[in-house]
């Protein structure tokens, strides 16, 4: 090629570019971005549309199903579900897998433009829905402020304080504060003194509302100037709302004299938060996308060193969570695997090669990773999981070229010829054949690349860094080696056949020679070898990705829908006592009424749910947390056994919590209920299903006051007064507002507590009319209380009521329990109308299987295509792809020797073993071919190129396996690497054995075509 020649001819030139790679890849890997795993686009988004005071199957009908129209007209829409709870409408947006995270924000654009336009039909009382697109924002730095002492007011303040300061840090996007308790200016009302004032109740909500009012009171001019006109006595303290008057039947009466006023903290949160059992604010910083979340967490560990020599004494400012943290650990442990990996890689070359070979070619590997590292930064490819994986995986197809090469070069330079002419002469023949090769070995990844789907995406750097280091091996191999080769290595005076004199080269010449001479009988043992291995693939166990190896895991917890938040902590105060006694847990923090924030990305946050509540534990290693969680579930089913507990761990990649899935969708709620019932039976009933449940929830209490509205006509009272009364007794009603600064606290207005009902006694409860001077009994408007059993909530999946019923396994895979009960919840008889879909790691698993199918027919056709080209005939090409299948006997031994799963990850690493199997074939029958057109009998052709292609295949093999050692203790590449090593190493033997054999067969060649 004239390319070698030009830096053969010009070797300064050629240690230029060597400098420039050793230099330029230090900066880059120096500069890379640092993330644990890879990033993936969450292609969600949520719309939440109040409607007080309606029922769940008043908010499907009259919000939910209105605001689904619109999302069905979204070209993009790929799934539109909805959960439809009291008072409150949620329904979740998934976009198709084809758009990237670049189209989404026109996409949110024309979805809030829909809603919008619908928004006209919702019925009032309703909320303007609010579309929720940054749902899968990550918020990587999660801390927790507590302070023994301290009110949660003040921790607030002090949070607020942080988020200020922390906002001026470069790259960081967004703060979240959560864990506020809201405050609220509580006016006690005394209905008794109000009766007998004649006092209105409308009338002190008329005063509260009215006195915080911020009005325009005009614009004086005098002169040239224009002066605001404002009156005093606006917003004063709390206790100056007492000295408000207005008039009662004798006269003007004090507020203060007929109520009690009293700022306190709402009695009923949202969300509770402690952190080691002390009360807690949490700050969730998330960075700017793109941006290294390594140097941030530096710049924010610094910036809260200043920050927290300003908190008052006491307060303390701790990690919940820190992704920057987990990522340098991450990234430490892959860049030891990745160093361990090149390690092992140039031990090998230096013992099989020789020192100088060895070390030349171990040379070329650590430029083709430096340059490598320049091209990722160029390309914004971050340093993580999947693409320091990659660099791995791609190690001993790394030196394949330069293999080769350098072989090649040392062979003729052996028998005598000149360095300059072996290394023209051996760049010419290889050339073509190790670039066919090379692309070849990229096209097998290519299906990872072109997937759309969220695994795809998760996984799509492993293809991208395989593509530029093969070329770039490629490159390097024929441009630099050359060069070095000259420079280095030292020529010979030995023969031709002299070079495969030794014992292993005569061994494998004499086995060599009898496969070619029984071929029927080599054939028939080939075929048996793969039927076996083929029915011993059943026997390998499936699943999808594995779970995390950080030392974190949750509770998730459930008390009976409808539980009162202060009920649900009363149980989480009993659990972190018990927390607190364990050895093994490091740190934990809980969430009562509310999931943590998104602090990582295949963490999906819970919402607002009082009966629901968290606790992310933290423990000394990864080992422990089984043992830890079913310490933990033993004590919760002996001291809490009406509780719901869930203990999980992080997954690595997409994915959903529960492993099992099966959802029933139909129109009645009942059906459903009884169709989801005999599923989970079916579960208890297989004794290894644990956290069986579904998305319904149990039924729960609802008070439903029978409204006469015959009575009411008589009394000049409408239902919303009875609404109304009932709220203020029960609840409280906002009646205005009440400005402290940037806060805005609202006024509720309620009876005493000496005054509020109960449920005996409701019928006397007083029922004002806006009209009216005096009250009537709540019972003179309503005929009869009645208590029913409503749906809490109802959940539909593409505009169909849909149930989802499921579970998990206690031990093994999930994949052996649902093969044990899928067939069984199959048969469950579905009446018409009602469908069964079946969901979690199954169909995570099949979809994502799906569309990596969808590609490989491409990736394949361009794998052929490339083969056929390079060798310009069709028989070659079935020389080369008849090796592929008989991989499957290594991947069936080394699965079922290792008891590990066939997963996605496995799956990839089939598909790129195929690529190394054709690309070390090439390189063979290409060798045949050479030496078949120099004029050699074609027998003698095939024994001698076999032997001397051996070396460099074996050597490609050997590197590519010991390679792969460090990934044996990665739960995630685990699999990938024993499906590769396993099924790379019993197909090398095919490679130098069966296909000389499978050459001769198919151009038929005798044994008699030698010279003897």
């Amino acid at each position: 090629m004239k390319i070698a020649d030009y830096f053969i001819h010009r070797r300064p030139i050629a240690w230029l570019l060597t400098l420039a790679i050793v230099v330029f890849g230090g900066i880059s890997y120096q500069d890379l971005g640092r993330l644990e795993d890879p990033e993936f686009t969450v292609k969600e988004a949520r719309i939440y549309t109040r409607y007080p005071g309606a029922t769940p199957t008043e908010v499907e009908e009259e919000i939910t199903h209105h605001i689904e129209d619109a999302v069905q007209q979204l070209s993009q829409l790929k799934r539109v579900t909805s959960s439809s709870w009291n008072g409150l409408s949620e329904v979740k947006v998934v976009i198709r897998d084809q758009f990237r995270a670049d189209s989404l924000p026109q996409i949110w654009d024309e979805l809030r433009r829909k809603v919008n336009d619908i928004s006209r039909k919702l019925p009032p009382g309703a909320s303007k829905p609010v579309v929720v697109d940054d749902f899968g924002d990550v918020y990587g730095i999660y801390l927790a402020l507590t302070g023994e002492g301290f009110s949660n007011r003040e921790l607030y303040d002090q949070a607020r304080f942080l988020k200020r300061e922390l906002l001026q840090v470069a790259n960081v996007a967004k703060i979240q504060i959560a864990g506020q308790i809201p405050q609220q200016i509580k006016v006690e009302i005394s209905r008794s003194r109000l009766s007998g004032l004649g006092i209105h109740p409308l009338a002190i909500s008329d005063l509260l509302y009215r006195h915080n009012l911020v009005s325009d009171s005009g614009h004086l001019r005098i002169g040239d100037e224009s002066i605001q006109i404002l009156p005093n006595g606006g917003p004063q303290a709390v206790e100056a709302l007492a000295n408000l008057t207005l008039q009662g039947r004798e006269g003007l009466v004090r507020l203060g004299d007929i109520t009690h006023i009293e700022q306190e903290y709402r009695e009923e949160p949202s969300q509770l938060i402690r952190n080691q059992g002390r009360a807690a604010v949490t700050l969730a910083l998330s960075n700017v996308p793109g941006s290294n979340i390594v140097t941030l967490g530096d710049a924010v560990d610094q910036k809260l060193l200043e920050l927290e020599q300003r908190l008052p004494a006491g307060m303390q400012l701790e990690s919940i969570y820190s992704q920057p943290s987990a990522v340098k650990l991450s990234v430490a442990e892959f860049i030891k695997n990745l160093v361990e990996a090149v390690a092992i890689v140039i031990a090998v070359l230096l013992l099989a090669m020789g020192f100088r070979s060895g070390l030349l070619i171990g040379g070329v590997l650590l430029l083709t990773i430096g340059a490598t590292f320049i091209v990722m930064q160029v390309l914004d490819i971050n340093l993580q999981r999947v693409s320091l994986g990659a660099l791995i995986i791609a190690m001993g197809m790394l030196v394949d070229n330069a293999i080769v090469v350098c072989e090649g070069i040392l062979v003729r330079m052996e028998q005598g010829q000149n360095p300059i002419d072996a290394s023209r002469r051996v760049i010419s023949q290889t050339a073509s054949p190790l670039l066919g090769a090379t692309l070849v070995g990229i096209l097998a990844f290519a299906a990872i690349g072109l997937s759309n789907d969220n695994t795809g995406e998760y996984t799509a750097s492993m293809f991208y860094v395989i593509l530029i280091s093969l070329m770039l091996s490629w490159i390097l191999a024929v441009t630099l080696t050359p060069v070095y080769c000259i420079t280095f290595l030292k020529g010979g005076n030995a023969s031709a056949d002299s070079l495969y004199q030794g014992v292993i080269y005569s061994a494998y010449k004499s086995l060599l020679e009898l496969v070619l001479k029984y071929r029927i009988t080599t054939i028939i043992l080939m075929l048996a070898l793969l039927a076996m291995s083929v029915a011993g693939f059943g026997l390998v166990k499936r699943s999808f990705f594995p779970n995390s190896t950080q030392p974190v895991f949750y509770l998730d917890y459930w008390r009976a829908e409808a539980t009162d938040i202060r009920a649900t902590n009363q149980d989480i105060l009993k659990i972190e006592k018990w927390l607190a006694t364990q050895p093994e847990v490091v740190n934990y923090t809980s969430f009562v009424g509310r999931g943590a924030a998104r602090h990582m990305l295949v963490y999906s946050p819970k919402y607002d749910n009082s009966s629901y509540a968290q606790i992310m534990i933290r423990s000394e290693s990864a080992d422990q947390i089984d043992a830890i969680g079913e310490k933990l579930v033993s004590w919760l089913d002996e001291n809490l056994p009406d509780a719901e507990p869930k203990v999980r761990r992080i997954r690595l990649g997409p994915g959903r919590e529960a492993k099992i899935e099966a959802r029933f969708s139909g129109a009645d709620p009942d059906v459903l209920r009884s169709l989801s019932e005999q599923a989970k039976q079916i579960m208890r009933d297989s004794q290894n299903a644990a956290n069986v449940r579904d998305d319904w929830r149990q039924k729960i209490k609802q008070l439903q006051p029978d409204f006469s509205a015959q009575q009411a006509r008589r009394t000049g009272l409408s239902r919303q007064d009875l609404i109304q009364a009932l709220q203020q007794n029960f609840s409280g009603t906002t009646v205005g507002l009440y400005r402290d600064g940037t806060r805005l606290m609202p006024i509720v207005m309620q009876a005493q507590k000496k005054d509020r009902l109960n449920l005996d006694q409701i019928h006397d409860l007083p029922v004002w009319g806006r009209n009216r001077s005096k009250p009537v009994p709540l019972g003179e408007l309503v005929s009869n209380v009645e208590l029913n059993w409503i749906d809490p909530i109802i959940q539909r999946r593409n505009r169909k009521r849909t149930m989802t019923t499921s579970c998990d396994q206690q031990a093994g895979l999930a994949s052996e329990l649902f093969a044990k009960i899928k067939p069984q919840i199959e048969a469950i008889p579905l009446p018409p109308g009602y469908q069964l879909a079946w969901g979690g790691e199954y169909e995570d698993s099949t979809k994502a299987n799906q569309a990596l199918g969808k590609k490989l027919p491409l990736s394949f056709l361009a794998m052929l295509a490339t083969v056929i080209l390079l060798f310009g005939r069709l028989k070659q090409s079935l020389v080369i792809w008849l090796i592929v299948p008989l991989s499957l006997v290594g991947i069936t031994a080394g699965l079922l020797g290792s008891g590990l799963p066939f997963g996605f990850m496995a799956l990839l690493g089939a598909l790129s073993l195929s690529g190394m199997l054709i690309k070390n074939a090439i390189v063979l029958v290409d060798q045949i071919d050479q030496e078949i057109a120099q004029g050699k009998p074609r027998m003698d052709a095939i024994v001698h190129s076999a032997l001397s292609r051996a070396r460099p295949v074996l050597m490609a093999a050997l590197t590519t396996i010991l390679g792969m050692l460090p990934l044996l203790s990665d739960a995630f590449f685990n699999a990938m690497a024993v499906v590769i090593m396993a099924g790379l190493a019993f197909a090398t033997l095919l490679t130098l054995l069966v296909a000389p054999l499978l050459y001769a067969v198919i151009f038929k060649i005798s044994a008699t075509e030698t010279t003897g």
